[in-house]
């Protein structure tokens, strides 16, 4: 053979190689050759700010929930427009906006319901389709299982298209109503609280207090005589209910109203804030309605109160730069007054400076608060966390030392139906008496 035949074989073999190579590229579902390493939803996260409302859709077609984005923001349908949960809603858009193809997965139908992505409109359905309007082009895709192994995804497929995909990420959706619902109430510290009086449904009463803000602890008040509270913190988590205060569930106030017998509460803040609470147990779950208000005149005191401190904290800083530029060598202070700028005058605070505008503002920030709470609070029945609930269903007798058993007076005096001790015999008398 000679070379130039052989050129010719080497030729033509790289030729049909390379048309094999374009027959089986041609032929690839478009899907794998196409959206390989593809954003799964392109352009969503430019368009994220148009999205109108997001439907999710589960097993035999029944509705979860519908998010509607309003001049208030995100709220839930399916719970009278009680707001979402904003950042959690924000968090799976953008898991969406920015998944990732991994892999192309079946086509086959029958498979589908191993990996979740099968037609919602069947009763056995796992997967759920997640609806976003308000796009030039709705996105409608089918959520299915999460798959951990392998570098971690989520099997989905667009609803009306035959390809699965594998996207990475885990972009499982939360099936629960309650899991999309904003849950936090107030967070009020324990240190802003003067009082708190509970009110049982079978009307016993306690009262729990601070005389001063720094006080460490709270008193129980009203102590029955000869009875102690069992520790000297045993009412501070009383006082620290609406602290973090958050609802597992919500109802509109007249689908769930109270009934007649019921826990009331209030809380009243040392700066005139008082938050009342109403709620009751049914069917295993804490339910309440709360409500916000300021004590105008208790309000006034503490603001004059605290214009009072920053005076006196003021006056003492001045006395304390003078003090210290009194006690300084006579050599410093010359070479301090040579090289160094002049210390700056102590700032003035606004209570000080100007306290009828300071005054105006505090009282504003207390009415905002006011405002901002029954924002939130109004119209709606909370089922409170039963952590939560165990601070309100409280009395005095709770607080207190358990009463010690009284002794028995002989050793078998506490046996019931034990005889009384005979009583003795009176002595023989001796020989030669009568």
């Amino acid at each position: 053979m000679n070379a130039k035949t052989l050129y010719a074989l080497i030729a033509a073999a790289f030729v049909a190689l390379l048309a094999a190579w374009w027959i089986n590229s041609s032929h690839a579902p478009v899907s794998e050759s196409a959206e390989r390493s593809k954003v799964l939803l392109p352009g969503l996260r430019e368009r994220l700010n148009d999205i109108s409302a997001i439907t999710l859709t589960g097993a035999d077609n029944q509705v979860l929930a519908t998010f509607k984005h309003g001049s208030d923001g995100w709220s839930i349908e399916q719970k009278a427009g009680y707001p979402a949960d904003v950042p959690k809603l924000r968090e799976f858009l953008l898991k969406l906006a920015d998944a990732t193809v991994l892999e192309t997965k079946t086509s086959n139908p029958k498979l589908y319901a191993d990996l979740g992505v099968e037609d919602v409109k069947g009763k056995d359905a796992k997967g759920m389709l997640v609806s976003l309007d308000g796009l030039k082009e709705p996105v409608k895709l089918i959520v299915g299982n999460y798959n951990g192994g392998g570098g971690g995804g989520t099997f989905v497929r667009r609803e009306g298209e035959a390809q699965t995909l594998l996207v990475k990420g885990n972009l499982a959706v939360e099936k629960t109503v309650g899991g999309w619902e904003r849950h936090e109430l107030t967070d009020i510290a324990a240190n802003r609280i003067k009082q708190v009086t509970i009110t049982n449904p079978d009307g016993k009463t306690l009262k729990v207090y601070k005389e001063q803000p720094g006080d460490a602890n709270f008193k129980v008040a009203d102590v029955p005589k000869g009875r102690e509270v069992s520790s000297e913190f045993v009412a501070n988590a009383v006082a620290a209910t609406l602290s973090a205060l958050r609802s597992d569930d919500v109802f509109a106030a007249k689908e769930m109203t109270p009934p007649d017998k019921v826990y009331k509460a209030n809380y009243a803040a040392f700066d005139g804030l008082n938050v009342g609470l109403v709620a009751w147990v049914k069917d295993g779950k804490d339910y309440a309605q709360l409500t916000a208000s300021l004590d105008q005149v208790a309000a006034a005191v503490h603001v004059s109160a605290d214009q009072t401190r920053a005076q006196a904290e003021y006056e003492a800083a001045l006395q304390a730069n003078k003090k210290a530029a009194e006690d300084k060598p006579a050599a410093d202070k010359a070479a301090a007054d040579a090289t160094a700028k002049p210390a700056p005058d102590v700032p003035k605070p606004l209570a000080v400076s100007d306290a009828a505008k300071d005054r105006d503002e505090r009282l504003k920030a207390l009415n905002d608060e006011v405002m901002a709470l029954n924002k939130t609070f109004e119209g709606w029945t909370f089922v409170l966390p039963s952590f939560k609930f165990t601070n309100i269903d409280k009395t005095v007798d709770d607080m207190l030392k358990p009463l010690e058993p009284k002794k028995p007076e002989g050793k078998d005096a506490a046996k019931p139906g034990a005889p009384k001790p005979a009583a003795p015999k009176p002595a023989a008398p001796a020989s030669g008496q009568p």
